[in-house]
Parts: C-alpha cells; sequence; structure tokens
C-alpha cells in the first residue's frame, strides 16, 4: 500500500506489489505496446480495439457470455421505469418500502440508472447537496505534494484495458486525480491509500467528478470506515472477523488455511479494500456493488466467504494444496465458474450470514484484539450496514433528494393522442384498481419479480407501459 505497511501477520510492499491474485497488478500496465499506441491516439476508440458494453478493450475483466446474465431489453425497460418512480419518492421507499428496493438492488440495477441509483444509496447525494461547490474549492487547491506524487504514479495503474483510463493525461486519469486529491484535502489526516483509487476508478465509470468524489468519501466513512487510515487495523480486524465466520460457512476450508497458518490478510485484503473490483468478471462486480451500496459490508463478507468454500472447501480441492505457497496460489486463481454472475449471486443470497452475525464477531474479535495487541491506534466511526441505516442516522430533507433533470426533452405535437389514451387508462383504471400500483403491471411483476438466477421468459406482444418516459423523460441522466 503506498500509505502504510501492514503491522501483525502479513505486510504489503508500500507500493501495492503486495496486491496478487487478481485480474490485474497494482505495479504496472500488462500492455505497454496498447499504452504507448493511446498515448500517440489519445483515444482507445479504433477499429483496431473495439470496446465491450463496459468499456473494456481487454484484459481478464472484459465482457464474455460465459460470465454475464442477459436481460431481455423489455424487461429491463420496465426495470426502469420502476427505478425511476422510486428515485422520485426516495425517502418514502427507503423508509416504508426498503425490501422491495433491496430485492430491485439483488436482480441488478439497470444500467442507465446505476450511478444515480448508487449515489442515492450511499447518501452521496444528500452530502453533495449540504456541502455545496466544497468540491470545487477543493479542486481549486494545489494539495500536499507528498499524495500529489504517489496519485500521479498511480494512475495508469488502474484499469489500464479500460476505454476510460487507458490513454495518459486523459479525461478519466483527469478526473481520478481531482477526486483523489479532493479526498487528501478533505481527510488530510487520512491522506491516500492505494486501494482508494480503484473505487473512485469504478465511481467515474458510472457518474461525474463530483459525484464520485461525495459516494467515495460515504464509503471510507461509513461503509468501511478506518479500513484507508494508518497502520490498517480495520482491515486486519475484518480478516480475523471474516475467518472465524468461515468456521460457520466451511469447517474444511477454516481447518486447512489454521493448519497452515495462512493468515486473512494474505488473501483477503484487496478483495474487501477494493471491493472486488479488481477480483471478478466485471458483470459480476457491478451486481456485488448494487447489492453492496444497499445491504453494507455483509456483501462482501459473503462474496468471500463464497469464494473461499467453493476454492477450498472439500477434500478433494485441498488435494492440490499440500502447504501454504500451493494454497495461495488457488486463491490467487479462482476459477471463473466460481466468480460467474448468476452462480456468484445466488450463493451470496443464500448465504445465511447478516449485519448481527458481523456484529457479534466484530466484538468477539475486537476483545481479542485488545488482549493480545492492545487499544486501536486508529478509532473509526461506527461501521453503517447499508443505505437504510445511513438514511436513519443522517434525515435528508426533501430538497436534498430533489432529482435535477440534466436533459429535457419537449412533448412533440403528435403524442397527444398518446397522452389522452394514457389520461383515459388512469381513469379507467381508478375504478378496477384492487391492489397497489406495484402489482398493477401483470407482465412486469411477474416477470421483474424473478430472483436473480432463476429462468426469465421473453415477454412477447406486452407494450412497454411508461416506456416513453423511460430514458426520454425529464428525469434523463447524462450518464446513461
Amino acid at each position: 500500500m503506498a500509505k502504510t505497511q501492514l503491522q501483525g501477520g502479513g505486510g504489503q510492499p508500500e507500493d501495492g506489489r503486495g496486491f496478487r491474485g487478481t485480474t490485474e497488478s497494482l505495479a504496472e500496465p500488462k500492455s505497454p505496446s496498447l499504452e504507448s499506441q493511446t498515448e500517440l491516439n489519445g483515444s482507445a476508440n479504433n477499429a483496431e480495439t473495439p470496446t465491450d458494453k463496459y468499456g473494456f478493450i481487454g484484459g481478464a475483466q472484459q465482457f464474455s457470455e460465459d460470465s454475464a446474465e442477459e436481460i431481455p431489453p423489455e424487461v429491463l425497460r420496465q426495470r426502469e421505469v420502476k427505478w425511476l418512480e422510486m428515485l422520485n419518492s426516495w425517502d418514502k421507499w427507503m423508509s416504508k418500502k426498503h425490501k422491495k428496493v433491496k430485492l430491485r438492488c439483488q436482480k441488478g440495477i439497470p444500467p442507465s440508472l446505476r450511478g444515480r441509483v448508487w449515489l442515492y444509496l450511499c447518501g452521496g447525494k444528500v452530502k453533495k447537496e449540504q456541502n455545496k461547490d466544497r468540491f470545487q474549492d477543493l479542486d481549486r487547491q494545489p494539495g500536499d505534494p507528498k499524495w500529489v506524487d504517489v496519485i500521479e504514479k498511480d494512475l495508469h495503474r488502474q484499469f489500464p484495458f479500460h476505454e476510460m483510463f487507458v490513454a495518459r493525461g486523459g479525461h478519466g486519469q483527469q478526473d481520478l486525480f481531482r477526486v483523489l486529491k479532493a479526498y487528501t484535502l478533505y481527510r488530510p489526516e487520512e491522506g491516500y491509500c492505494q486501494a482508494q483509487a480503484p473505487i473512485a476508478a469504478v465511481l467515474l465509470m458510472h457518474m461525474p467528478a463530483e459525484e464520485a468524489f461525495w459516494s467515495l468519501v460515504q464509503i471510507c466513512e461509513k461503509y468501511l470506515p478506518g479500513y484507508y487510515s494508518a497502520g490498517l487495523e480495520a482491515i486486519q480486524l475484518d480478516g480475523e472477523i471474516l475467518f472465524a465466520l468461515l468456521k460457520r460457512v466451511s469447517s474444511v476450508a477454516h481447518r486447512h488455511l489454521k493448519k497452515h497458518k495462512i493468515d486473512p490478510i494474505l488473501y483477503m485484503t484487496e478483495w474487501f479494500m477494493c471491493v472486488f473490483s479488481r477480483t471478478l468478471p466485471w458483470a459480476s462486480v457491478l451486481r456485488v456493488w448494487d447489492m453492496f451500496f444497499c445491504e453494507g459490508v455483509k456483501i462482501i463478507f459473503r462474496v468471500g466467504l463464497v469464494l473461499l468454500k467453493c476454492m477450498l472447501g472439500s477434500q478433494e480441492k485441498l488435494k492440490a494444496c499440500q502447504g501454504q505457497y500451493e494454497t495461495m496460489e488457488r486463491l490467487r486463481a479462482i476459477e471463473l465458474r466460481y466468480m460467474q454472475e448468476v452462480f456468484l449471486i445466488r450463493e451470496i443470497m443464500e448465504l445465511p450470514i447478516s449485519e448481527r452475525d458481523i456484529e457479534k464477531e466484530h466484538l468477539a474479535q475486537l476483545r481479542l484484539w485488545k488482549e493480545s495487541r492492545g487499544e486501536l491506534h486508529c478509532k473509526s466511526p461506527p461501521r453503517m450496514h447499508g443505505a437504510r441505516a445511513i438514511m436513519a442516522a443522517e434525515p435528508p430533507s426533501k430538497q436534498d433528494l430533489r432529482q435535477k433533470p440534466t436533459i429535457t426533452v419537449d412533448i412533440l405535437p403528435n403524442s397527444k393522442n398518446t397522452e389522452e389514451e394514457r389520461d383515459k387508462k388512469k381513469k379507467k383504471g381508478k375504478k378496477n384498481i384492487t391492489s397497489p400500483p406495484e402489482t398493477a403491471n401483470q407482465h412486469s411483476s411477474s416477470q421483474d419479480d424473478l430472483l436473480p438466477g432463476q429462468p426469465q421468459t421473453l415477454l412477447k406482444d406486452t407494450p412497454l407501459q411508461g416506456s416513453n418516459q423511460s430514458l426520454s423523460s425529464a428525469e434523463h441522466d447524462t450518464y446513461l
């Protein structure tokens, strides 16, 4: 890590080269020729380097049909309409229908609205409204030369196969620098930690720099407090919590890791600190992040436990792991079938690990820590378990949650008939309402309420209700 070496079991070199077993290296980009080509052209968008649906032009996280689930366009459009409705009454949905919000996050947030929903879930929208122009003030400041130098060296290491960051000095790298530098000024006592860079980069793929900054602040302060502070005590403590929970999930894997004295910090540091953004196929990363923003750190624990169980959970799998080296090599090369979107999400949801389990184990491990190492040097604020806890701790005003459309579309003259037809349907519907609006559209609810991993049937001859106000309404986002 750029900030400090880990104390206790398993230290990491200061330049981040201790991060291993991932799809990329924090140290150097894997393709110098690609980098030099894009430095000349200034862009990765050319005929020789086509991008996938997520913007990757290569690398292990590039899209493949084997690792992702395809959602029918009709279902996606219906989900967009429902999410727009929720965003318009966010406080009511979070307070009265949180289970529905949680279910829809588990099914996956529509790509066109993902950035906006993340901002609302983490409380970044409220933070931004309550600190107007704060980011601009930080952005104008030069920054501490100590951190500026380290950040600049790390820019080209973040997702070098993504079109947004492939060009040195490109817009993506510039915004990444702005966000990370602003955070060092916002929290000078913490400064910069290398693992914050991929977190900020993922956010920038989905939202502008100012929104990415406030989302980063919320992740560092509410979801993962203390993870990026000097000494990295919080991540070490969570490593012990993960290991203790593993005993419940897979006693075989737990005994093996204990037998070979493999400290959790050796295999889970990058998983947790980067929220698996450098480990999983991209489709799985996005689904994990959707659930993480809604439900909190328990999702990260569940992912880690699923991977450990799948890789080390039987005697048959342990035959090739006769020692520490072989075990670590196995955890550095997780099989794709275990990281595939449908499989992984299903396993995460079925794993019975709750916030209460994590907090109970946290108290137990904290007591053991104090007995063996003394008091924690870094006093972090209490961890918030997801969007509802954050909203309850800092109740927002309606003004804070008000959406500010960035694109407005005038209603065309020939759309008058459509409006009249919709009004007639509304009047007719009032007479026959027997259920709440959420279940009024039978096609939508029956299809959209399928749990992740269940087979979905294509909708035939189904009108896309409200589709004319889905992606072309005044609520349309620039980052669609």
